[in-house]
Formats: structure tokens, sequence, C-alpha cells
């Protein structure tokens, strides 16, 4: 076990057990204070082999992430040669040189061949959180009481489920639990899930094996965390239940806190989730989980414009969509005013595809507080994360799709009232009045 404390801004105790059944223990964990750097790798392979896999995983991403510890300085100061994405390679990177490294061992030594490790990093830079993730290790976040699972399994059973192949009830009985889908090592190479997100005073997270979570359910984790000062005793307290409930595997969490200093978590999350939900309550975002959302916020911006003044230019060439989070705004055409719009409501979206002029303008009529997508985030984003990318595009089609039967309603409407004009004019001969032509 370790316990440390990374300034004052991070709590965190590591843990690990062999279980009830197991005779040595294949998985591993690191914590690395001076990086902000946590891992669990949970191997695979017989005659130990699982054991070094594990090891050499969570040796290689250390080395890796210290040898480029410049470029994690860089983004700390805010340097323009450093990324999010730059770190999230570098993560990427120290995945696949960890797995090239396993596999060449296990080429090496038949004994160890078809050894492999899942592997669960999580980063933090100051108020950034990275992840590399492959496997059915996991890594949640806990923030103002809600538990959100960052990571997805790489397993039979996950795909299954998603298939709708498999209900739940019927994954916890399967033979295949263990079965995963991706792993580090049995290739040379792998791929690897990456995210980055916002990290806020009094956030906590659990990266645990699958040891842990085989027993122990999402909606449990948050009465865990309770309100226990001291992290030792959660980490305690999952490897205890999880032997109770069986502890068939080796059992490995990691209790990482972010500590609220000044007192101000309550007050960021309820900012964070209103932005998040606002940005959620329109038709382009409403069907992506919370974990998708976070990959959303992190191209989102805000900004506060005075009232009675312009937020889009009729004729003007716009790139962004805008979400209204407070106030009030004008569309109009010149003078002429369509509609009035307020918290909640959107306008532009079309331009996150279309370079074509704004329609109309769209003036502030209150102090307002408005947050914008811009296009160019908005494929970064898509191109960067198909899953995420299927699921806006379906969600733009539906929104196409609605406007165009709007649109062919409101013209056949049109046409029925001519063509009504005509028949009337026609069944009963209306004749022009003395004077008109």
């Amino acid at each position: 076990m370790t316990e440390t404390r990374i300034g004052e801004n991070i709590h965190f105790w590591a843990a690990t057990d062999v279980g009830k059944v197991r005779d040595h223990n294949e998985d591993n964990f690191l914590v690395d204070k001076a990086l902000n750097l946590f891992v669990v790798a949970d191997g695979m392979g017989g005659h130990a082999a699982g054991e070094v896999a594990s090891a050499v995983a969570v040796r290689s991403m250390r080395e890796v992430i210290q040898q480029n510890k410049d470029l994690i300085e860089a983004f700390r100061e805010g340097s323009q040669i450093a990324s999010t994405r730059d770190v999230l390679n570098l993560l990427e990177h120290a995945v696949q040189k960890a797995c090239a490294e396993i596999h060449e061992m296990a080429e090496e030594d038949m004994t160890k061949r078809g050894m492999g490790t899942t592997l669960s990093t999580l980063l933090v830079i100051d108020n950034r959180g990275f992840i590399a993730h492959v496997g059915d290790s996991r890594i949640y976040l806990l923030r103002g009481g809600r538990v959100v699972q960052l990571t997805e399994d790489h397993s039979l059973i996950n795909e299954l489920i998603k298939r709708g192949k498999l209900t739940q009830e019927e994954a916890d009985n399967s033979p295949y639990k263990n079965a995963v889908t991706r792993a580090v090592g049995i290739y040379q190479s792998v791929e690897v899930d990456t995210i980055d997100f916002e990290v806020l005073p009094g956030d906590q997270f659990l990266l645990a094996s699958d040891g842990l979570t085989t027993y122990v359910a999402n909606d449990e984790i948050p009465s865990m965390f309770g309100d226990r000062k001291d992290v030792k005793q959660i980490t305690k307290g999952f490897i205890d239940i999880a032997n109770t409930r069986g502890g068939k595997d080796n059992i490995t969490n990691i209790v990482v806190r972010m500590v609220d200093a000044e007192g101000r978590a309550e007050e960021l999350n309820r900012e964070v989730n209103l932005k998040m939900e606002t940005v959620r309550g329109t038709p382009l975002f409403k069907y992506l989980s919370y974990k998708e959302m976070v990959s959303v916020m992190n191209i989102v911006e805000g900004m506060t414009v005075p009232a009675d003044n312009p937020i889009v230019v009729e004729g003007e060439e716009g790139e962004e969509l805008f979400i209204i989070l407070s106030g009030r705004v004008k569309v109009h055409k010149g003078e002429t005013s369509i509609v009035t719009l307020g918290d909640g409501d959107h306008f532009g979206e079309m331009a996150l595809i279309d370079k074509a002029p704004r329609s109309a303008s769209v003036t502030t009529l209150d102090q307002t507080r408005v947050l914008k997508i811009s296009r160019t985030d908005f494929f970064k984003l898509i191109r960067n994360e198909p899953p995420l990318a299927t699921k806006l595009l379906w969600s733009f089609l539906q929104v196409l799709s609605s406007r165009l039967r709007t649109t062919n309603e409101e013209l056949s409407d049109s046409r029925s009232e001519i063509e009504i004009e005509d028949l009337t004019e026609e069944l009963f001969e209306i004749e022009p009045l003395e004077g008109e032509s």
C-alpha cells in the first residue's frame, strides 16, 4: 500500500490483494507523486506471465512519461507547443511502447506466449485529467455525489450487451465474464482509448481491476466514499467487500482525491452541471451519455455579451453554434424581429457543417451568457471519437429531417391556400370590382 500527498492538492491511497482463490497476484499498480501519474494493470497468462506483463506495463508508462516531462511542463505553463492532444498522444505512445515490449518478451520466451495485461492510466496536470485505457480495468469519477465510469470495458460481455445480444443479468452469470477483446502485449500494438477532461476541486477517482468491479456495482461506489476523510479507509473497504463477496480474482484499487482547499467544490459543480445540462438539452446532443458529454464540454467556450450587442450578423459567414446559458436575445432581419430566445435555446447549428452566410442577425436584449462550439473544434472531436461522431451525425440528420418536414408542411399549406383561392374564383366566377383591373 502507498500513501502520499502531492502538494496540498491531491491525496491518494493504493492497495492490492491476492484475493481468496488465486495463489499469486498478477495485478500491478503505480503511483508517482512527482508526475501525478496513477496506473492499474491486471495481467493475464500462465506461469506468472501475467505478473510480468503488468509489471512491464506500469514500468514502461512511468519511464515514457518521465522522459517526456518537458512536454508536461510546457502544457502546465500554457505553451503553444504542448496541446491536450499532445499529452494524449504521449500517453498512447507510452501504452504502445509497453505493448511492443511485452509482445517481444513473449515471442522470445515460449512459457510467456500469449501474456498480456489491461492498463488504465490517469495523469493529472493542474486542472486537467488525461486517461489512456485498454482492457476491462476501470476508472470512475465521483463528482457531487454522482459516479461516472470514464472508461469502457473492452470485453466480450460488454460488446454483446451493446449489441443487444445479452442482458446485464445474463452477463453477470456468463462463463465469458473475463474474456477481454483488447489487451496490452497480445499483439505488437493495440487500440488505445484516450480522453481528457476538466478536473474540479472535490473530484475523486477510483482506478480498479476487475477483481473489484466484478463485485461492486457502480451505484454502490458513492456510499463507499461517503464522508471518509482518510482515503486509506476507502481502498481497504473496497478490498474487504470484494473478498467478502467471493474474492475469486486479484483485487487492486487506487483512490485519488482532489482536495477542495478553498471550499468551492459545490459552486463549481453546479456551474459545470448547468453548462452540461444546457448543452445536452439541445437536439444535437440529447442522446449523449455523461462520459460523452465530458468530451463535448472540452470544446465548449463560454462568453458574456452585454445588452444590445450583436452575437451574429446577417450576411456574415459564421462557424459557431451558440447556446444560451442565461439572458435573452432577439433574432431579426434588419429591423424586423423574428423571435425572442432565452435560457436553453440555441441558434446557428447549421454553421457547424455549412459555411453559408448567416440568414439573420442575433442581438442581446439583456446581458447574456452563451456557450459556443466552433466548426473547427466540432470536426476535430468527431474525427477523434468515431462512436461519438455516429451519434452526433445521426442527431444532425434528425434535426435536418425535422426542418425539412416543417418546411414541406408550410409549403403545402401555402400551396393549398393558393389553390383554394383559385378554385373559389373559378366556381363563383368572381368578377373584379369596379375600378379594379
